[in-house]
């Protein structure tokens, strides 16, 4: 049964999802996970309210994702930097992936991206711009923003993935103890981390991905409100490539 607090499991990864009124979505996305994840698994749902449709329909269909730990995790703040955050705060497995709460198509994914992690990578991207990957049906402000910056920090910035931008994205346990994330605002956190890796020279893979509009809800990215936030990574992504700045200028958690 899914609980209020965290409980100690043998997990190996860490699965976050944030949540906002995805009661439409989430039993597919479990189903899924449960039926596809081998490698040790645990999710967490990350939530802003009670009243949120996603915890009730996670509580009813305990039989469809069974076998699968569920936690739920209330949010210190709003939105979904927030969610994602308490999560990562809440994690405690080797690895830490943050998947869409409306995505039921690419669980069998995630085992792939620990086998990556596994052989030395701290982030493993789901690319829907490399070869085998897709995004359909993306509003075209959107898509337009996205391919640009995409291809840009890839060709040119030289970053080692074709997915930059994308949200959906594994973590290694040292990524989230050892770097200090200072956006606060949506999924800025995301690029934020893969270019100070980057930065680090720690190992960076990706694997192709497919991205479909969603069919219920409403979207939390919000493109042109947080555009300023990643344009400083984005240029964070040039000046390490063309200037070649030393991995100290890097900010790290201080050490308790």
């Amino acid at each position: 049964m899914p609980t209020s607090s965290i409980e100690t499991m043998d997990s190996r990864l860490d699965i976050i999802i944030p949540v906002y009124n995805e009661g439409e979505n989430i039993v597919a996305v479990l189903r899924g996970l449960a039926r596809e994840v081998k490698i040790p698994a645990r999710v967490l749902i990350c939530y802003d309210s009670e009243t949120d449709d996603t915890l009730p329909a996670v509580r009813a269909h305990v039989d469809a994702y069974s076998g699968l730990p569920v936690d739920f995790v209330r949010n210190l703040g709003r939105g979904a930097h927030a969610a994602v955050m308490a999560g990562f705060a809440a994690s405690t497995a080797p690895l830490v992936v943050v998947y869409p709460a409306d995505d039921d198509f690419n669980t069998a994914l995630l085992d792939r991206m620990a086998a990556l992690a596994g052989q030395g990578c701290d982030i493993v991207c789901a690319s829907r711009f490399m070869p085998g990957g897709t995004m359909q049906g993306c509003p075209w402000l959107k898509a337009a923003l996205v391919r640009t910056a995409a291809f840009s920090l890839h060709r040119f910035a030289l970053l080692p993935t074709h997915a930059a931008t994308s949200g959906f994205r594994l973590f290694s346990r040292r990524v989230i103890e050892r770097i200090a994330v200072e956006s606060d605002q949506g999924f800025c956190y995301s690029i934020e981390l893969l270019v100070k890796a980057h930065r680090l020279g720690w190992g960076i893979g990706e694997v192709p991905a497919l991205w479909f509009e969603r069919k219920h809800g409403t979207s939390r990215f919000k493109v042109l409100k947080w555009l300023p936030a990643y344009m400083r990574w984005y240029i964070y992504a040039f000046t390490t490539t063309f200037f070649r700045r030393p991995p100290s200028t890097v900010t790290l958690k201080t050490e308790v």
